[in-house]
Protein backbone atom coordinates (compact mmCIF):
# COMPACT_ATOMS: atom_id res chain seq x y z
CA UNK A 1 0.00 0.00 0.00
CA UNK A 2 1.27 3.64 -1.15
CA UNK A 3 0.35 6.58 1.18
CA UNK A 4 1.41 10.27 0.50
CA UNK A 5 0.99 12.78 3.18
CA UNK A 6 0.43 16.66 1.78
CA UNK A 7 2.02 18.37 4.74
CA UNK A 8 4.07 21.08 5.80
CA UNK A 9 5.86 19.17 8.40
CA UNK A 10 7.22 16.47 6.09
CA UNK A 11 10.13 15.38 8.87
CA UNK A 12 7.33 14.96 11.18
CA UNK A 13 5.59 12.66 9.67
CA UNK A 14 8.96 10.75 8.65
CA UNK A 15 10.45 10.87 12.33
CA UNK A 16 7.15 9.46 13.20
CA UNK A 17 7.24 6.60 10.97
CA UNK A 18 10.48 5.59 11.91
CA UNK A 19 9.48 3.66 14.89
CA UNK A 20 7.49 0.74 15.66
CA UNK A 21 4.85 -1.30 14.19
CA UNK A 22 4.85 1.49 11.48
CA UNK A 23 8.63 1.26 11.36
CA UNK A 24 8.46 -2.02 10.85
CA UNK A 25 6.17 -2.71 8.02
CA UNK A 26 7.69 0.44 6.15
CA UNK A 27 11.19 -1.83 6.13
CA UNK A 28 9.86 -5.18 5.12
CA UNK A 29 8.40 -2.95 1.78
CA UNK A 30 4.81 -4.29 3.24
CA UNK A 31 3.39 -0.04 3.26
CA UNK A 32 5.53 2.69 1.74
CA UNK A 33 4.95 6.79 2.74
CA UNK A 34 5.61 9.90 0.87
CA UNK A 35 5.20 13.18 1.98
CA UNK A 36 4.60 16.31 -0.04
CA UNK A 37 5.04 19.79 1.48
CA UNK A 38 2.84 22.83 -0.42
CA UNK A 39 5.89 25.25 0.39
CA UNK A 40 8.13 23.89 -2.63
CA UNK A 41 5.36 25.11 -4.77
CA UNK A 42 5.37 28.48 -3.29
CA UNK A 43 7.41 31.46 -5.27
CA UNK A 44 8.31 34.18 -2.44
CA UNK A 45 11.19 34.43 -0.66
CA UNK A 46 9.24 33.39 2.42
CA UNK A 47 7.46 30.66 0.67
CA UNK A 48 4.58 31.87 2.35
CA UNK A 49 1.37 29.49 2.36
CA UNK A 50 -1.16 30.83 4.37
CA UNK A 51 -3.18 34.12 3.92
CA UNK A 52 -5.58 36.43 6.59
CA UNK A 53 -9.40 34.85 5.83
CA UNK A 54 -11.62 36.63 3.91
CA UNK A 55 -14.39 38.36 6.18
CA UNK A 56 -12.01 38.73 9.28
CA UNK A 57 -11.34 36.48 12.08
CA UNK A 58 -8.59 34.77 14.18
CA UNK A 59 -6.29 32.57 12.18
CA UNK A 60 -4.88 32.41 8.92
CA UNK A 61 -6.34 30.38 5.83
CA UNK A 62 -3.75 27.62 4.00
CA UNK A 63 -3.53 29.46 0.30
CA UNK A 64 -4.68 27.47 -2.61
CA UNK A 65 -2.08 27.53 -4.91
CA UNK A 66 0.88 25.68 -3.04
CA UNK A 67 -1.79 23.10 -1.47
CA UNK A 68 -3.64 22.44 -4.77
CA UNK A 69 0.08 22.21 -6.38
CA UNK A 70 0.62 19.79 -3.78
CA UNK A 71 -1.97 17.49 -3.62
CA UNK A 72 -1.96 17.26 -7.64
CA UNK A 73 2.12 15.96 -7.08
CA UNK A 74 0.69 13.74 -4.77
CA UNK A 75 -1.97 12.22 -7.28
CA UNK A 76 0.58 12.34 -9.75
CA UNK A 77 2.42 9.39 -7.96
CA UNK A 78 -1.10 7.70 -6.97
CA UNK A 79 -2.93 8.14 -10.17
CA UNK A 80 -6.92 7.48 -9.37
CA UNK A 81 -6.01 7.25 -5.04
CA UNK A 82 -8.92 9.16 -3.20
CA UNK A 83 -7.90 12.15 -1.71
CA UNK A 84 -8.77 12.39 1.99
CA UNK A 85 -8.60 15.38 4.00
CA UNK A 86 -8.01 15.16 8.09
CA UNK A 87 -10.74 17.46 9.19
CA UNK A 88 -13.23 18.32 12.33
CA UNK A 89 -15.86 18.28 9.58
CA UNK A 90 -15.42 15.15 8.36
CA UNK A 91 -17.05 11.66 9.07
CA UNK A 92 -15.66 9.68 12.42
CA UNK A 93 -12.62 7.18 11.58
CA UNK A 94 -14.10 3.88 12.63
CA UNK A 95 -11.86 0.45 12.27
CA UNK A 96 -14.59 -0.61 9.38
CA UNK A 97 -13.76 2.45 7.89
CA UNK A 98 -9.96 1.56 8.40
CA UNK A 99 -10.84 -1.69 6.90
CA UNK A 100 -12.11 -0.07 3.48
CA UNK A 101 -9.49 2.31 3.16
CA UNK A 102 -6.83 -0.81 4.29
CA UNK A 103 -7.60 -2.51 0.69
CA UNK A 104 -6.79 0.53 -1.54
CA UNK A 105 -3.56 0.23 -3.33
CA UNK A 106 -3.07 3.84 -2.61
CA UNK A 107 -4.45 6.55 -0.33
CA UNK A 108 -3.51 10.66 -0.12
CA UNK A 109 -3.88 12.23 2.93
CA UNK A 110 -3.98 15.79 3.41
CA UNK A 111 -3.51 17.59 6.95
CA UNK A 112 -4.30 20.88 7.47
CA UNK A 113 -2.78 23.92 9.76
CA UNK A 114 -4.05 27.04 11.33
CA UNK A 115 -7.73 27.58 10.25
CA UNK A 116 -7.41 24.93 7.42
CA UNK A 117 -7.64 24.80 3.96
CA UNK A 118 -9.43 27.20 1.45
CA UNK A 119 -12.77 25.90 0.33
CA UNK A 120 -12.18 26.01 -3.19
CA UNK A 121 -9.17 23.39 -2.43
CA UNK A 122 -11.93 20.84 -0.30
CA UNK A 123 -14.16 21.14 -3.47
CA UNK A 124 -11.81 20.45 -6.22
CA UNK A 125 -9.39 18.46 -4.80
CA UNK A 126 -10.21 16.07 -2.10
CA UNK A 127 -12.71 13.47 -2.09
CA UNK A 128 -13.69 12.82 1.23
CA UNK A 129 -13.30 13.96 5.13
CA UNK A 130 -12.14 12.25 7.80
CA UNK A 131 -12.45 13.19 11.76
CA UNK A 132 -10.26 11.02 13.95
CA UNK A 133 -12.23 12.63 17.06
CA UNK A 134 -14.66 15.32 18.53
CA UNK A 135 -11.55 17.84 19.53
CA UNK A 136 -9.10 19.89 17.94
CA UNK A 137 -5.23 19.63 16.89
CA UNK A 138 -2.71 21.73 16.10
CA UNK A 139 -2.85 20.09 12.73
CA UNK A 140 -4.03 17.45 10.55
CA UNK A 141 -0.30 15.86 10.99
CA UNK A 142 -1.34 13.65 14.30
CA UNK A 143 -4.58 12.51 12.52
CA UNK A 144 -2.87 11.37 9.30
CA UNK A 145 -0.04 9.05 11.51
CA UNK A 146 -3.52 8.14 13.32
CA UNK A 147 -5.27 6.71 10.13
CA UNK A 148 -1.69 5.71 8.52
CA UNK A 149 -1.30 3.25 11.45
CA UNK A 150 -4.75 2.11 11.91
CA UNK A 151 -4.32 0.89 8.02
CA UNK A 152 -1.18 -0.42 8.40
CA UNK A 153 -1.99 -2.71 11.02
CA UNK A 154 -4.36 -4.54 8.85
CA UNK A 155 -1.81 -5.40 6.09
CA UNK A 156 -1.09 -9.45 5.95
CA UNK A 157 2.62 -9.51 7.95
CA UNK A 158 2.61 -6.68 9.38
CA UNK A 159 1.80 -7.74 12.79
CA UNK A 160 3.63 -10.20 14.69
CA UNK A 161 0.73 -12.48 15.10
CA UNK A 162 -1.82 -12.19 12.32
CA UNK A 163 -4.88 -12.64 15.55
CA UNK A 164 -4.00 -9.58 17.06
CA UNK A 165 -5.43 -7.17 14.22
CA UNK A 166 -8.41 -9.74 14.14
CA UNK A 167 -8.86 -9.54 18.18
CA UNK A 168 -8.64 -6.08 19.42
CA UNK A 169 -11.19 -3.64 20.49
CA UNK A 170 -13.54 -2.31 18.21
CA UNK A 171 -12.89 -5.11 15.69
CA UNK A 172 -16.34 -7.07 16.79
CA UNK A 173 -17.80 -3.82 17.73
CA UNK A 174 -17.05 -4.22 21.65
CA UNK A 175 -13.98 -2.79 23.95
CA UNK A 176 -11.28 -4.90 24.63
CA UNK A 177 -11.01 -7.31 27.88
CA UNK A 178 -8.26 -7.19 30.32
CA UNK A 179 -5.02 -8.82 30.10
CA UNK A 180 -2.54 -9.98 32.49
CA UNK A 181 0.79 -11.17 32.33
CA UNK A 182 3.10 -12.82 35.14
CA UNK A 183 3.53 -12.39 37.74
CA UNK A 184 0.34 -13.88 38.65
CA UNK A 185 0.40 -11.70 42.39
CA UNK A 186 0.98 -7.99 41.61
CA UNK A 187 0.59 -5.58 44.84
CA UNK A 188 -1.92 -8.01 46.21
CA UNK A 189 -4.01 -8.28 43.27
CA UNK A 190 -3.85 -11.64 41.54
CA UNK A 191 -4.93 -12.73 37.93
CA UNK A 192 -7.98 -14.46 37.51
CA UNK A 193 -8.06 -18.01 38.38
CA UNK A 194 -9.92 -18.63 34.61
CA UNK A 195 -6.70 -17.41 32.94
CA UNK A 196 -4.34 -19.63 34.83
CA UNK A 197 -6.53 -22.76 33.77
CA UNK A 198 -5.65 -22.89 30.22
CA UNK A 199 -8.61 -23.86 29.44
CA UNK A 200 -9.25 -22.20 26.17
CA UNK A 201 -13.10 -22.40 26.05
CA UNK A 202 -13.44 -21.13 29.27
CA UNK A 203 -10.48 -18.80 28.68
CA UNK A 204 -12.79 -17.33 25.76
CA UNK A 205 -15.83 -17.00 27.59
CA UNK A 206 -14.48 -15.34 30.27
CA UNK A 207 -12.91 -12.43 27.83
CA UNK A 208 -15.85 -12.37 25.69
CA UNK A 209 -17.97 -11.36 28.98
CA UNK A 210 -15.44 -9.09 29.75
CA UNK A 211 -15.62 -7.17 26.81
CA UNK A 212 -18.94 -7.13 26.50
CA UNK A 213 -19.31 -5.67 30.34
CA UNK A 214 -16.38 -3.52 29.70
CA UNK A 215 -18.73 -1.72 26.89
CA UNK A 216 -21.61 -1.62 28.49
CA UNK A 217 -20.17 0.35 31.63
CA UNK A 218 -17.87 2.79 29.05
CA UNK A 219 -19.43 2.69 25.91
CA UNK A 220 -23.24 1.98 25.91
CA UNK A 221 -23.40 3.90 22.74
CA UNK A 222 -21.18 1.20 21.10
CA UNK A 223 -23.89 -1.45 22.32
CA UNK A 224 -26.98 0.73 21.66
CA UNK A 225 -25.67 0.95 18.12
CA UNK A 226 -26.30 -3.35 17.63
CA UNK A 227 -28.27 -6.08 18.99
CA UNK A 228 -26.25 -8.49 20.76
CA UNK A 229 -26.35 -12.22 20.27
CA UNK A 230 -28.35 -13.74 22.48
CA UNK A 231 -24.80 -15.28 23.70
CA UNK A 232 -23.30 -12.29 24.28
CA UNK A 233 -26.59 -10.83 26.19
CA UNK A 234 -26.48 -13.38 28.47
CA UNK A 235 -23.00 -13.01 29.49
CA UNK A 236 -23.57 -9.35 30.01
CA UNK A 237 -26.43 -10.48 32.79
CA UNK A 238 -23.94 -12.74 34.23
CA UNK A 239 -21.30 -9.95 33.89
CA UNK A 240 -23.28 -7.59 35.70
CA UNK A 241 -24.71 -9.65 38.52
CA UNK A 242 -21.19 -10.85 39.35
CA UNK A 243 -20.52 -7.00 39.60
CA UNK A 244 -23.64 -6.48 42.02
CA UNK A 245 -22.45 -8.99 43.74
CA UNK A 246 -18.94 -7.45 44.31
CA UNK A 247 -20.34 -4.40 45.14
CA UNK A 248 -22.83 -5.47 47.53
CA UNK A 249 -20.00 -8.40 49.02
Amino acid sequence: MRIEVVTLFPELIREALRHGVLGRAIERGIVAVGCEDPRAYTHDVHRTVDDRPYGGGPGMVLKPEPVSAAIDAASARLPGAPRVYLSAQGVPFTQALAKELSTLPGLILVAGRYEGLDERVIESRIDREISVGDYVLSGGEFAALCVIDALARLKPGVLGDERSSVEESFDRGLLDWPHYTRPVEFEGRTVPEVLQGGHHADIQRWRTKQAVGRTWLRRPDLIAKRSLPADAAKLLEEFLAEREGEEHG
